[in-house]
């Protein structure tokens, strides 16, 4: 026999599923044995592929050593196998069960020394032929031989990935390590040339009494999800039908004919599709975080269903929005609705347990990470044992001329390209199976903390099983953390909010006009650049013209030009007479423009009459989905004879199929547009008429698209007094205290050790407030949890004793003294507070930029003005952007603070730069850097800018075309200066909520 393994079999094969079948048809090996290393993920692409019969295996190895074979004979043997590898790996191959279905052929030299089982035997290679023929069991010994590579190529790239697996240098790689060069391809009948005709037949037979396996896995039909809830399909149907009826009348209190209609419909189609316990799954994950508070967003294309918006597995209303039935849902789609939920980053592990503690086949879907150039070349440098420099210029394209080891290092590196590397695991994706996810592969266990299965996403969907996508989001919990500040800062006003109440925000002013006029800077996914400009331009003022915007601002409308055309369409009525007539009356809401993924259905079926399973097969290949190229592109062809049947011109015909190829899989689907609005008007609520709490919130999870430091300075804007941690008054995270006093949390503080942080607000909770700095040293230095000097010191340095009216420096003096000796025994609780021996200090000064530079160093970022940093600004002209609609055109200065920074490349590839910069007064402006600017100006740090550039206006939408620019200096940092030479010290100007400082003449 046969035995070949896949690239799979991770850093150890080198040779893709398709090349291994190729090769295999091409010498004639059939059937062949598919014996991947210590697992099963090559098997299901492979089997799914097979043109040839193939039979699943699995090459137990410690390291390049075999330990056996195992051949699955049944489904039930496979899953045992699965199941037994899942747990074994990687440490405990050896420890070779018997298990059920299950036959092992062992190695002829580590072959048993005891009679062998009915299940046992022994494989022979070429060069032990003679040795096994005096065998006492050589009636079980059957002929294999491996082929793993085609040329010198592959067996030293198999070298390579095997020394990168074992981190070891090449000239260190031991022959037990990998395969030996002969294991070469070849015809099947030069093969069995090797051995012995009635040996070879043996192994021959051996194989044939093996049941086919390309029916059982790599090309079953039929769905694999589970297939009831309830556990009979009827009582699902009367379950999904009640509660649908149930929410009819709080959904639509006016339920009309129509929308009646529409839901027998959907619910028709859905019993038929066999979809129905689909849905029943995601509302019960969804009825539980609606138990547990958790917020959450349904989207996809499932979120233009009515059924889903009964069940509140979205909150989006298909009726309401007129969203395209076909796209969520058609007789002809093979695979149910997509739907993406949403919950907090805080909540998302906690629904997952409950998800894997409820149902029981569940486990994470797989990703397979592939080698990327960079990454080997790096790799490879290692492998090779170059120094880290020459590695470093290697990837970074500075090939050493005429060295002939770097022009091999880089051969290989192209060679690996591409190849499988190990398996991770998908962003969110959750399969529920029918029977144990075991029966399809081997599983890991990731730092996530669940079982994790050896396929991607592609290979589930063509065995029939289909994702939950279960995601984290930092939107949602700055919505939910924003409404618990609220309770604490406003209870009597957060008792009146409904949170879910979208109908009443998307029609608030004072959010429409936060989202008009570009003020969303924290809320969820308009915050950024592009958005605040798109939605400038559209002068967007609606729910409806949001859902739009949502979708237009994706590549694959910009990319198609098509971006601008609706933009004009939108302002100028007489510009949507440019419209093609037949798409205007597809597409009237758009402007006959395409922006969501159903207008690619709509189009391919209206327009060029495909059918509705011909337009999902293109909708699915424009996101990179489809099944095989080979039928892509037959409804290629099929799009363009139909136009022709239909008299189209052929440019009309070309230039709409420009448009749809464009999209490329980046549009949305309307209902995800539309899902997005949503969570977008809850958070401008917020930032409308709570702008405290909310940017609070921001600053708590993880900011949004800016750095903290920008929503802080966007909520001084707002009347916030910024101030540092503080032991007493402080917390982990950001707080507010007050309706405008900020306190930034000890956990922002970088290098502290978050566990101290929590310990300092349990203790300050159970025991009051700190009095000085020695009751906090006594307090919080106990057994279990001793407090290091280290801690304390960035404590102090952050500002967080300024309670106690002494100098920084004085507070250092007494940690060294309390903690920097030697470790001491953790003191216990006493009843009366012990005297601590005073010692006296000369007079210590600390200056507001020792302030300003600590913070810069613990934070990031310093809490007063940014501009307090930099000198040679002071005295420059600068037109501020409140003057720019009067000097379009003109080239003008202004000083700006760096916020963001963008790198693009033009389409002849040069690169250039988008920026957001913030004035002196707070207001912020974009930049556009154009590739000569770039070439003289490259934007890399933060700092103050004196920009140079023409003011442009593109639709209303003003914007500077950097010319020039050049960078403030920095204060030097007075922290470091040599005292003696007496510098004098620029001051600082107070800020709303800068510390108190002593001022000083001269250096530190």
């Amino acid at each position: 026999m046969v035995l070949t393994h896949t690239a799979y079999s991770f850093r150890f094969g080198v040779l893709e599923p398709k090349d291994v079948l190729n090769l295999a048809e091409l010498h004639g090996c059939e059937p062949l044995v598919l014996a991947e290393i210590n697992g099963t993920a090559g098997i299901l692409p492979t089997l799914q592929a097979a043109k040839i019969p193939l039979q699943p295996a699995v090459d137990l190895r410690m390291g390049g050593e075999r330990l056996a074979v195992l051949f699955p004979e049944t489904p039930q043997g496979f899953q045992a196998l699965n199941a037994w590898l899942s747990a074994a790996r990687p440490h405990r191959l050896h420890e070779l069960p018997v298990l059920p279905d299950v036959r092992t052929v062992y190695p002829f030299t580590c072959a048993p020394q005891r009679m062998l089982a009915d299940h046992e035997w022994i494989g022979v290679e070429p060069e032990e032929v003679r040795r096994a023929q005096r065998h006492p069991q050589y009636s079980r010994c059957i002929a294999w031989t491996t082929m793993a590579f085609r040329n010198t190529g592959d067996y030293n790239s198999h070298r390579l990935l095997r020394a990168m697996e074992n981190n070891t240098v090449l000239s260190k790689l031991t022959p037990q390590d990998h395969l030996p060069n002969a294991h070469r391809w070849e015809d099947q009948s030069s093969a069995a040339a090797h051995f012995p005709a009635t040996l070879w037949a043996r192994s021959q037979d051996f194989l044939r009494s093996l049941p086919p396996w390309d029916a059982q896995l790599g090309k079953g039909s039929g769905g694999k999800n589970q297939q009831s809830y309830t556990g009979d399909p009827q009582k699902d149907q009367a379950l999904l039908r009640h509660l649908c009826l149930d929410a009819l009348p709080h959904r639509y209190p006016r339920a009309t004919r129509a929308i009646l209609d529409r839901l027998e419909k959907e619910l028709s189609i859905i019993q038929e599709k066999s979809f129905t316990a689909y849905f029943l799954l995601n509302w019960d994950i969804v009825r539980y975080a609606q138990k547990q508070d958790f917020f959450y967003v349904g989207r996809g294309s499932g979120a233009n269903s009515m059924v889903a918006y009964l069940l509140k597995i979205t909150n989006v209303d298909p009726i309401e929005l007129d969203l395209y039935f076909e796209r969520f849902i058609n007789l002809y789609r093979q695979s149910p609705p997509d739907f993406d939920l949403d919950f907090s980053w805080r909540d998302r592990q906690h629904l997952t347990a409950y998800i894997f503690k409820r149902f029981p086949n569940t486990a994470l879907l797989g990703a397979c990470n592939t080698f990327q150039y960079r990454a080997v070349v790096r790799e490879l440098g290692k492998v090779f044992g170059l120094p880290k420099f020459e590695i470093d210029a290697l990837a970074d394209g500075k090939i050493p001329g005429g060295d002939e080891s770097a022009q091999r290092l880089l051969q290989y590196a192209h060679r690996l390209h591409g190849l499988p590397n190990r398996m991770s695991i998908h962003s969110g994706g959750i399969l529920i199976a029918q029977e144990p996810l075991h029966a399809f592969s081997t599983t890991f266990l990731p730092p996530k903390g669940f079982p994790t299965v050896d396929f991607d996403m592609y290979t589930a969907e063509d065995v029939g099983l289909h994702k939950f996508d279960i995601l984290g989001q930092r939107g949602l919990s700055k919505i939910s953390e924003c409404v618990e500040i609220l309770k604490e800062t406003r209870p009597a006003e957060v008792a009146q909010l409904d949170i879910h109440d979208v109908r009443r925000f998307k029609t608030d002013p004072a959010s429409l006009a936060l989202l008009k006029q570009g003020g969303a800077m924290g809320c969820f996914y308009v915050e950024s650049p592009a958005m605040r400009m798109l939605m400038h331009k559209l002068q967007t003022s609606s729910y409806l013209e949001l859902v739009a915007a949502s979708s237009v601002i994706r590549p694959g409308v910009a990319q198609s030009g098509m971006m601008r055309e609706y933009i004009e369409r939108h302002r100028d009525p007489e510009k949507r007479k440019r419209a093609h007539p037949i798409l205007l009356d597809i597409m009237p809401e758009t402007y006959g423009v395409m922006v969501y993924q159903e207008d690619v259905i709509r189009v391919a079926h209206y327009y060029a009459g495909l059918s509705l399973a011909e337009a999902d097969v293109l909708r699915r290949g424009m996101s990179g989905k489809y099944r095989s190229r080979e039928e892509f592109l037959a409804v290629e062809r099929q799009f363009f004879a139909n136009c022709r049947e239909k008299g189209y011109p052929d440019a009309d015909a070309r230039e709409i199929w420009r448009q749809i190829e464009s999209f490329a899989g980046y549009a949305f689907a309307k209902g995800h547009s539309a899902s997005y609005a949503v969570e977008s008007f809850q958070s401008l609520y917020l930032k409308a008429h709570y702008p405290m709490e909310y940017l609070v919130a921001t600053v708590n999870n993880g900011g949004g698209f800016y750095r903290a430091e920008f929503y802080l300075q966007e909520a001084r804007r707002h009347g916030a007094y910024i101030e540092p941690p503080c032991v007493n008054e402080g917390r982990t995270d950001t707080s507010l205290r007050t309706k405008n006093r900020i306190i930034l949390g000890s956990g922002r503080i970088s290098g502290m050790d978050i566990r101290v942080c929590r310990a300092l607000d349990a203790e300050r909770a159970q025991n009051g407030p700190f009095s000085s700095l020695g009751q906090f040293i006594d307090r919080m230095h106990r057994a279990e949890h001793p407090l290091s000097l280290d801690a304390l010191l960035l404590l102090i340095r952050a500002g967080a004793f300024r309670f106690t009216g002494q100098p920084k420096r004085g507070l250092l003096w007494e940690a060294h003294h309390r903690l920097g000796h030697k470790p001491q025994a953790a003191p216990s609780l006493s009843l009366f507070e012990e005297p601590v021996r005073a010692f006296s200090l000369p007079e210590l000064t600390h200056h507001a930029l020792d302030e300003a530079y600590d913070q810069l160093e613990l934070f990031g970022f310093s809490l007063g003005h940014p501009f307090d940093l930099f000198t040679g600004w002071q005295g420059k002209h600068s037109l501020s952007v409140k003057h720019w609609p009067r000097h379009v055109g003109d080239t003008i200065q202004i000083l700006g603070y760096l916020v963001t920074v963008k790198h693009s490349k033009t389409v002849k590839g040069e690169h250039m730069q988008f920026a957001t910069f913030q004035e002196h007064n707070g207001h912020v402006f974009d930049t556009v850097h154009f590739p000569p600017t770039v070439k003289r100006h490259v934007l890399k740090e933060r700092g103050v800018y004196l920009l140079t550039g023409r003011v442009q206006d593109e639709l209303g939408y003003l914007s500077l075309e950097v010319e020039h620019l050049e960078r403030c200096p920095m204060i030097s940092d007075p922290r470091y200066a040599d005292s003696g030479l007496g510098h004098p010290v620029v001051q600082l100007p107070k800020r709303r909520g800068a510390n108190p400082t002593v001022k000083r003449q001269g250096a530190s």
